[in-house]
């Protein structure tokens, strides 16, 4: 068995669930807010509204949680499978990672943030 200490499960098995159930969170996501959009006034007084209500807090930090791990994942494995050399590799896995942890910082200041 071969362990990387840069991929996100323990095992592919853990990776491919984490891929699964992430993009589950984001279709429901996706869909709640298209359908949102689509049969809401959408006024400012609407949006902070729903923003407002701690449950659309959490299900949108379990969305912006789910998209790091998701890209994470997709990005660990690209560059897996297509940057060979060693250290290119972590530079470019490292940038990525750094990248995605100031998103999620980011995201939930502005969700929690007052």
């Amino acid at each position: 068995m071969v362990n990387s200490a840069t991929n996100f499960g323990r095992s592919g098995v853990q990776d491919w669930m984490v891929q699964r159930v992430s993009a589950y969170v984001l279709a429901l996501y996706t869909l709640f807010l298209l359908g949102f959009v689509l049969f809401t006034n959408v006024t400012y007084e609407t949006w902070s509204g729903l923003f407002a209500q701690t449950w659309f807090r959490v299900f949108s930090l379990l969305a912006l949680l789910s998209i790091g791990a998701h890209a994470w994942i997709g990005l660990w494995t690209v560059t897996t499978d297509y940057v060979k050399a060693a250290t290119p590799r972590f530079l470019v896995q490292a940038a990525c990672g750094l990248t995605m942890f100031v998103y999620v910082v980011w995201g939930v200041q502005i969700l929690w943030g007052q």
